[in-house]
């Protein structure tokens, strides 16, 4: 994770075209992104995430803010292609097929083991975070994983501050409950506050 001045130097690089910056700011945000993306949206998260980044990337140069305004917008704009898909789901209804394997890239370097045991308490803990009303979802995504302020949270989401510290408290709280009640291995709970 990089300091915020760090964070704010990367995106004002970014904004000027380099290239590395760009990357350096994608694998910041990417897994958060598309946590968060995979809450609202399930397995086409991946999809509505890479058109979200094609907007970033379009748009990056009339930005303006620092690295937590760019967290924000970053989560603002995938919020906005969720809703779009979402939208057009309820348009035109599909057939559900088969689910596919949600695939995750190891790393050499990883312990093979560890990493797919980290994977699986994620993808546990993102379905127990699924099943909160969306408000609650979207408000323990956004600050805790994620990242963001109550203030940031709250313009993505169209809240003021405090009903949104409300709702990612609720939120954890039912967390708490619901994990001890199914048996979910809770210290993976907090270490997402």
């Amino acid at each position: 994770m990089l300091a915020p001045e760090e964070l704010d130097a990367v995106v004002r690089a970014a904004q000027t075209g380099d290239e590395n910056a760009f990357r350096q700011l994608y694998r910041l945000q990417q897994p958060a992104l598309l946590r968060y993306l995979r809450v609202l949206v399930g397995e086409d998260a991946e999809d509505v995430a890479s058109e979200a980044w094609l907007q970033i990337a379009r748009d990056l140069h009339s930005f303006r803010g620092d690295g937590d305004g760019f967290r924000g917008w970053t989560a603002t704009i995938a919020r906005h292609r969720a809703m779009d898909l979402l939208r057009a789901q309820r348009r035109r209804p599909q057939s559900a097929g088969p689910a596919d394997e949600y695939l995750k890239e190891i790393r050499a370097d990883d312990d093979t083991a560890d990493r797919a045991l980290e994977l699986v308490t994620t993808d546990a803990a993102l379905a127990l975070i699924a099943t909160l009303p969306q408000e609650m979802a979207e408000a323990v995504m956004l600050r805790v994983v994620v990242g963001l302020d109550a203030k940031s949270t709250g313009k993505i989401l169209g809240r003021r501050p405090g009903a949104v510290r409300t709702a990612a408290y609720r939120g954890l709280r039912l967390l708490a409950q619901r994990a001890a009640v199914t048996h979910f291995p809770v210290p993976a709970l907090k270490e997402m506050r």
